[in-house]
């Protein structure tokens, strides 16, 4: 590839691959020799629903889904999923129990407050600005909990869950927005897993969900039909328009991934990834620190910071010059944060990390 592409780290919309971009640029007038784009295709066409089936197929592939899974794809982003879940699964006599690791998470609980569920607090590391993962020990949950609900990887505070519970009801819920397929998955512990697509599935406007097929039927039944799981499930979520290129561009980076060796070779690859920035901030002698405590350290949001504000203005002033994107902080915490999705390449990490090396040189 000859294009010239910017350093990307933004936290989502993110990096998306080049051949993926280069492969929708060469079919977006001419689909298929249909002579329309995947954008003026009849949600309802074969040439469509090829796209649709081949989403589901890969995606099943990849992260080794049983057959007691049904995967759905659904509009509205993960913050829809936030409202949807205790819509569906909360009944009077049930809570829904939450493990607090940060904005999102916190997002999805005042959520099923707001519709007047009752809710608990499994666990939170709030206390020390979430700056890593409950530990397995730390959680309050009981068989009788309607769920748990955890957030798999933390944007803003760059932690990550690097084991998961064995929850004795089986009803494990997951937020993967922004970890999902970045490793293999125990899909079996988890009742239904959701991601919205932004970060290491395609571009925004589709969300996956990936749900136990027995969960569909305990669906409540005064959840309106645009709602519910079991209506997307029984028409194959085309039971309205879905968002057609945004499945159609989610179908090629799944291509991609496999093309490249699976999930395990994306592991090992964003394992290399996150080595070589880690290893800057960790060799600095504290120039650079890093918010997350080591054993909780994301490796698809690196967040930290420097010694003063002032220090970071100027690393994230002179990155941008250097062309270098998104490294800003989220801005509730501040700071600097590097995402290093799927997408991002094994260049730019290693350009980031000498360009941090060079930086703390000329600052110390």
């Amino acid at each position: 590839m000859t294009l010239k592409r910017a350093y990307n780290f933004n936290a989502g919309p993110s990096a998306l691959p080049e051949e993926v971009l280069v492969k929708a640029q060469k079919e977006l007038v001419n689909f298929n020799e249909t002579g329309m784009s995947v954008m003026e295709l009849s949600h309802r066409s074969k040439d469509y629903e090829a796209i649709h089936n081949e989403a589901k197929t890969l995606l099943a592939e990849l992260l080794s889904i049983p057959d007691n899974y049904e995967i759905l794809f659904i509009q509205g982003g993960a913050s829809l999923q936030f409202s949807m879940i205790p819509m569906n699964f909360l009944t009077e006599e049930k809570v829904g129990n939450y493990v607090l690791t940060g904005s999102w998470s916190e997002k999805a609980l005042k959520e099923a407050k707001i519709l007047g569920r009752s809710t608990a607090v499994a666990a939170t590391t709030k206390e020390t600005n979430y700056n890593r993962i409950p530990k397995l020990t730390e959680l309050n949950v009981s068989p009788d909990d309607g769920y748990v609900h955890i957030t798999s990887n933390n944007t803003i505070f760059g932690t990550q869950w690097k084991e998961f519970p064995n929850i004795e009801n089986n009803m494990l819920i997951a937020d993967m927005s922004s970890d999902i397929l970045s490793k293999p998955l125990p899909i079996e512990k988890f009742s239904m897993i959701y991601a919205g697509a932004q970060k290491n599935l395609g571009p925004s406007g589709v969300t996956v969900v990936i749900i136990r097929k027995d969960l569909l039927e305990k669906t409540n039944e005064n959840t309106p039909s645009m709602l519910r799981y079991d209506t997307y499930a029984k028409n194959n979520s085309l039971y309205n328009t879905p968002p057609t290129f945004s499945i159609y561009m989610l179908k090629n980076v799944l291509q991609w991934v496999s093309e490249r060796g699976g999930v395990a070779e994306t592991d090992r690859r964003n394992q290399e990834k996150a080595a070589l920035i880690y290893n800057a901030i960790d060799e600095s002698n504290g120039f650079y620190q890093g918010h997350a405590e080591t054993e909780s350290r994301s490796l698809m949001n690196l967040t930290f910071n420097l010694r003063n504000e002032e220090l970071s203005k100027k690393f994230l002033q002179e990155a941008k010059e250097e062309g270098f994107v998104g490294l800003n902080g989220h801005r509730s915490v501040g700071g600097c944060r590097a995402s290093t999705y799927n997408a991002v390449p094994y260049e730019a990490c290693d350009q980031l990390q000498q360009f941090m090396t060079k930086f703390k040189k000329r600052h110390e």
